[in-house]
Parts: C-alpha cells; sequence; structure tokens
C-alpha cells in the first residue's frame, strides 16, 4: 500500500479520531437537526405515545394495595409487579441484572442499537418531546441556527423566555414522575399537597431532578448517549458483522456524484448525490456514510432523509436501510451465529432460575434458630423441650397474628409453647419476633437431632411452614 493511499485511508477514517459534536480545538459543536420526515418517523412517534402513555400512568397503578412499580432505593425496598423485594431478597435482583445485562448482548447481537433509537428514555423524550417543542417555539433547524447567532432582540428574547420556561416545566413533571417511581405517588402527593416544611427532603428532591432534567435536554442532549452512556461504547464488542444496524450501502451508493435535473442519469457514479441530508437530520451530527460509529442511536431519521430524496430523483428507496455489514457487502441473510445461540441458552436458563424463584417467593416467612448456649431441658419424667428464636417477615399490608403448630412426623408427639404471648402479631410489611420451646415425648427422640416441621397460621389458615432441629441426648446403641 502506497504512502498516497494510506493518507487517504487516514483522511477517510479521521471522523474516528473524534466526536462529532466537538471540533479539534475541543469545543462543542451544537447540533442542530432537522426534522425528520417519513414512515420510520411517524412509526417512532407512535411509540413514544405508548412509551409516554406507560411512563405517566404506571405510578398510579396499584396491585394488592402497593405501587405496580417502586425503586426505592434510599429505604432498600423494591416492588416490581406488586411484589416486595426486601434486602434479604437483593440475590433476586442480582441474577435479575445478570439475565438483563446477558438480554442486552443477545438483543445487540441481532439488532444492534434498536433500543436506543425506539425506546430509550433519553431518546424519546429529546427527539419526541423536547425537540417538538423546541421547533414549535424557535422553528426548523436553520431558523435555530439563526436565532441562535443573531443579536439579542425582543423576538428572540421572547422565544429564548418561552424555550427556557416551557422546558423547565416540562422536566419539572418528568421529575415528579421520576420521583414517584422511587417514593410512590401516594408520597408525593403528601409533598405536593402537604406544607412544604414537613417534607423539605422531598421538595428538594424534586428540585434536584427537575434541575438535572432540565440541564439534559437545555443544554447536555446527545451528550449523554455520546458521552456519558456506557451502552453506545460496548457496541465495539456487542456488534459483529450479522448484527442488524442502520447502515448505508456503499455498494449501491458509491462512488457520489451530485444530481442534476438538466443530466441524464448515468451509471458512472452510485446513488448517492451527496445531498447531505443524513447528516442533517442527525441527532448527534455524524455522518452514516462513514459506516458504523458509537455516536449512532439507531433513530432512523437518517433512513427516512434518504428515502425522501431517493424518491425525488426516481432512485429505489433503502440506500440507508436496515441491514448487516454482511448483507450489505455480500448479500447474505442474518445468520443466527455460534455466539447468539449461546447466549440465546444463557438466557433461557436464567430466564428459568429468576421465574422459579419469583413465584416461590413468600409474602410471608421466617427463620428459626436454636437457642444459643443451651442444650436440652428436662420435662418432667417423660419430655424433653428446646428453646428456639424466630424471626418473621411480613411483606402483605395488614397486621398478622401468627400461631405455631407442631407437625409432620412428629406433630402428635409434642407441642410448641409461645414464650409470653398466645400469638406473634407481625405488622404491616414489618418484622415479627418471638422465643417458644418445643416440647417433646422423650420416647420418640430415637437420635440426638430429630428434624422438625413448623407451621405458621393466621387462625385456621396455614401460612408456610419452616424446618429445624431438636436436640436430644446422646442413645448409646448395643
Amino acid at each position: 500500500m502506497t504512502n498516497d493511499t494510506l493518507q487517504q485511508k487516514a483522511a477517510t477514517e479521521s471522523f474516528r479520531d473524534q466526536l462529532a459534536t466537538v471540533d479539534a480545538k475541543g469545543k462543542r459543536n451544537w447540533v442542530y437537526a432537522q426534522k425528520p420526515k417519513g414512515r420510520f418517523y411517524n412509526a417512532r412517534t407512535i411509540v413514544s405515545w405508548g412509551f409516554f402513555a406507560l411512563f405517566f400512568t404506571l405510578p398510579f397503578i396499584k396491585l394488592h394495595g402497593r405501587p405496580f412499580v417502586m425503586i426505592n432505593i434510599p429505604d432498600a425496598e423494591f416492588i416490581i409487579f406488586g411484589k416486595i423485594f426486601w434486602p434479604q431478597d437483593f440475590f433476586i435482583f442480582g441474577i435479575l441484572m445478570i439475565t438483563f445485562i446477558v438480554f442486552i448482548v443477545l438483543f445487540t447481537s441481532a439488532f444492534g442499537r434498536l433500543f436506543c433509537g425506539w425506546v430509550c428514555p433519553q431518546t424519546v423524550f429529546m427527539e419526541m418531546l423536547f425537540r417538538k417543542v423546541e421547533y414549535l417555539i424557535e422553528g426548523n433547524a436553520a431558523k435555530q441556527k439563526l436565532l441562535n447567532k443573531g443579536s439579542w432582540t425582543a423576538e428572540k428574547i421572547r422565544k429564548k423566555l418561552t424555550k427556557h420556561i416551557a422546558f423547565f416545566l416540562l422536566a419539572f413533571i418528568i421529575a415528579n414522575f421520576f420521583l414517584a417511581y422511587i417514593i410512590s405517588m401516594d408520597e408525593l402527593k403528601k409533598i405536593i399537597s402537604e406544607p412544604v416544611s414537613e417534607h423539605l427532603v422531598g421538595f428538594i428532591a424534586i428540585l434536584i431532578f427537575s434541575g438535572i432534567f432540565y440541564f439534559v435536554y437545555i443544554y447536555f442532549r446527545e451528550q449523554v448517549c455520546t458521552v456519558v452512556c456506557p451502552y453506545g461504547r460496548l457496541q465495539g464488542v456487542l456488534l459483529d458483522r450479522n448484527s442488524m444496524i442502520v447502515a448505508y450501502d456503499h455498494k449501491r451508493g458509491e462512488p457520489r456524484g451530485k444530481y442534476k435535473k438538466t443530466e441524464a442519469i448515468t451509471t458512472e457514479t452510485g446513488d448517492c448525490i451527496d445531498c447531505f441530508q443524513c447528516v442533517k437530520v442527525c441527532p448527534t451530527g455524524i455522518d452514516i456514510r462513514n459506516g458504523t460509529q458509537m455516536e449512532c442511536v439507531g433513530c432512523t431519521a437518517c433512513i427516512d432523509a434518504c428515502n425522501k430524496m431517493m424518491d425525488a430523483i426516481g432512485k429505489p428507496k433503502g440506500l440507508v436501510r436496515y441491514a448487516s455489514e454482511n448483507k450489505i457487502a455480500s448479500g447474505d441473510k442474518l445468520h443466527y451465529t455460534g455466539r447468539m445461540k449461546f447466549y440465546t441458552v444463557l438466557l433461557i436458563v436464567l430466564a428459568g432460575l429468576l421465574s422459579f424463584l419469583l413465584f416461590s417467593l413468600k409474602d410471608v416467612d421466617g427463620t428459626i434458630i436454636r437457642a444459643t448456649g443451651l442444650s436440652y431441658q428436662e420435662r418432667g419424667t417423660d419430655s424433653l423441650s428446646n428453646l428456639y428464636n424466630i424471626k418473621i417477615q411480613n411483606k402483605t399490608i395488614k397486621d398478622i397474628p401468627v400461631h405455631l403448630k407442631l407437625e409432620g412426623a412428629m406433630a402428635d408427639a409434642g407441642k410448641v409453647e409461645l414464650v409470653g404471648t398466645e400469638n406473634i402479631t407481625v405488622k404491616k410489611e414489618g418484622q415479627g419476633a418471638g422465643s417458644f420451646f418445643i416440647v417433646i415425648n422423650k420416647n420418640r427422640i430415637k437420635s440426638i437431632k430429630t428434624k422438625l416441621t413448623i407451621g405458621l397460621y393466621e387462625g385456621e389458615k396455614k401460612i408456610t411452614e419452616l424446618h429445624t432441629n431438636f436436640m436430644g441426648p446422646f442413645i448409646r446403641r448395643f
């Protein structure tokens, strides 16, 4: 390869050495993205309506008296699908996170950044809400650019002030709903309706969240995707040549040529007329014709823009489309690779394990521990006893009086005696504790350790059962 060829290749690959939104001096290149038009943009708009409906209604939904979803990190209390998880259940969250990561790897290997472009909250809020409000107030991309470069007139002040107020109000609303996912809608209503002095921490949290969202959507914007979000940077290891991506068909498009109505169409140039419409609509400012890039969020805006231009010049659509690199290069179909098969099997195993743990999770559970430092005690001439401590977790929304019964093979051999009470009352979404003796006829003790089953009852209703060991004397056998 000659020096000229190397220099030419280095020039064409220079885009990979810097972010599209940062110039050579390290200053921000502000992206003025044109509003896309086309079937993909229309489809994304419909999907965003569903996203907004879900985001703004989910905090109001309750199941069994609880929020349907609540991620209360400060209090280490999580509710998923109306089912509560406490710190002792966090191993399930660990499996859930591993399952989610495997799903992301598998999904990205097959479908690229489909999630980012269609349902990522950052993309949906930015492109389908804030950007549309910006178009409504300041006009299209060209008008926005002229407005920002122009002097401060009364019209500019009015538009900028209106835009900032609108953005902050939207950020404030989003922050309130975001907080509802953390502390529940009931607690949020208290913060809103009751005096600020009674909920100062919550009020400060709302202001902080509002400020963060406002800063992100008024200024930081696509930098969240290109600088902060780790998902884009993982593309290099998650994608392969069989992954479905938003791709430019370089075989059909190159070499590029300018389109002129007065000239006849020739076969000397490709279908790309170098109109830069794909660049102008890109929310991260990249040129999709340079190939797969970290900044690409797969939003399909470039597909709509290119299809519109192909229609205008009488060329087939799909110069920029969903495809894999192998599909572009050799026409191969999407392959279900060995890596995808491995991830699929792993995902099925993890999903099965997670489902089993979720369905087997009990609303009322407990732990029985023998009192330390004590052996068995003689009870009269015919019985032995052991002392135990019990802790009971109640994840329901009602107080439960619990009493204990000896069950199983030893049910008729003895009894349970609670210390100082007849029942252990466990508060709603709380814990209860107590001590009790198990008294068993010594003739039924055949070994130093006997397995026992203890039933936990609410009235006549059996809630669950726990297991423990009864320690007896060593029996010499001849």
